[in-house]
């Protein structure tokens, strides 16, 4: 198997792995008992809490566990929305969100508060100029992602933060996609709170954290009983949250060398696939992307029926978000930078890590090229054009 979908989630690596199973059968008490017994999971936990803080430049006081991105997104945004109320009711956000953060902004526009979706250009990046001139004195919240889960461009995050910072408003990111894999400082970058998510970077599934910075006011999405200092309710997932620590201590230090091993791998299989493959485009910006991140459209053919034929070579990747996954509706994130919808039906995400080789990317190229071939020979369309052009 060549497995190339490491934006939907990433193999938990044998260190997390080993870091998780004492708190399953050895040291499985609940943190929030008072024996010596429970201390050890609490311990454990500050110490996972400590590490993640120091990756952002956060303090400890600053992190709290939750159950993923998408509980941490519709927390920082619910939340937010209705701790600041009483000054405004408007929010930004951009068109290429994760739906993590639109659906939300679609309850909370059904809940009285008005939502402005900034577009991009058509690399994916945000416009600096619309987000000036979105902000309104009732403006409460600015979000926009770090980068984005499909196309993979990097937002101007840093400026991001400094128009919010300037006009008093709250700036939250979903770093779901980047965190682990590119540096990043929440006291440099302005930014107030940040979501991320364990499998994203080789940790287990069902666990993530929210950064709030000192002074944000952040009620509880989750109520009940008083685990995470009054915050977050609910037994807290000792394994889930010490296996997501040793990631991110893993992905800290592996993280340089990683990122420039993946960017060379990234750029040979986009230039691979554009030389070799007629009628394709790169999607996102050309170098402002992730590090593991190709997503590509190619031309007179759908994405769904290549994603099959390469599921049957043993080599997977996706149509986009896998949280969209069964969806007959083009990328909402293709459409907003202005693909038409054709093209857009034929986009596939290839993501890759540090454990994939050049020579599967050979094999992959090589892969696309034969069955593109294949399903043009089948299609109207391309035959039409063919003819057309032949005919000039």
């Amino acid at each position: 198997m060549i497995y190339l979908d490491n934006a939907a989630t990433t193999r938990t690596c044998p260190e997390v792995v080993e870091a998780m199973l004492p708190y399953f059968t050895e040291s499985y008490g609940n943190p929030s008992s008072i024996y010596d017994f429970a201390s050890v999971s609490k311990q454990a936990i500050a110490r996972a809490r400590e590490t993640i803080a120091s990756s952002i430049g956060a303090k400890s006081s600053e992190i709290f566990f939750t159950g993923g991105g998408t509980e941490s997104d519709n927390w920082a945004l619910k939340a937010a929305a209705d701790a600041y109320r009483a000054k405004g009711n408007h929010i930004i956000t951009s068109r290429i969100e994760h739906h993590a953060i639109l659906h939300t902004c679609e309850y909370l526009e059904r809940h009285g508060f008005e939502v402005t979706y900034l577009d991009t250009d058509e690399t994916g990046v945000v416009k600096l100029e619309e987000l000036e001139r979105a902000i309104r004195p009732e403006t409460i919240l600015i979000s926009v992602m770090f980068a984005n889960n499909e196309i993979g461009t990097i937002e101007p995050v840093r400026e991001i933060g400094r128009i919010a910072k300037k006009h008093g408003i709250l700036f939250h990111t979903d770093a779901v996609q980047a965190y682990g894999h590119l540096p990043i400082d929440v006291n440099a970058d302005s930014i107030d709170m940040l979501s991320a998510s364990g499998h994203k970077f080789h940790g287990p599934k069902g666990v993530g954290f929210l950064y709030i910075r000192t002074g944000v006011k952040l009620p509880s999405l989750m109520h009940g009983g008083a685990q995470e200092r009054g915050r977050r309710a609910g037994t807290e997932n000792v394994p889930g949250i010490v296996g997501m620590g040793k990631a991110a201590e893993i992905a800290m230090a592996t993280m340089e060398e990683r990122a420039q091993y993946e960017t060379g791998l990234r750029d040979y299989l986009i230039e691979q696939m554009l030389s070799r493959v007629p009628y394709t485009r790169l999607n996102g910006h050309r170098t402002q992307r992730l590090p593991n991140n190709a997503n590509f459209a190619f031309q007179f053919l759908e994405g769904e029926s290549l994603l099959i034929l390469l599921d049957g070579k043993g080599i997977c990747g996706s149509g986009g978000s896998a949280c969209a996954s069964g969806s007959l509706d083009p990328s909402h994130v293709l459409l907003a930078i202005g693909l038409p919808n054709d093209i857009a039906h034929g986009s596939v995400r290839l993501t890759l890590s540090e454990e994939n080789t050049k020579e599967e990317m050979d094999v992959v190229v090589e892969n696309v090229a034969a069955i593109a071939r294949r399903l043009r020979g089948m299609s109207p369309q391309y035959e039409a054009y063919i003819r057309q052009t032949e005919h000039r």
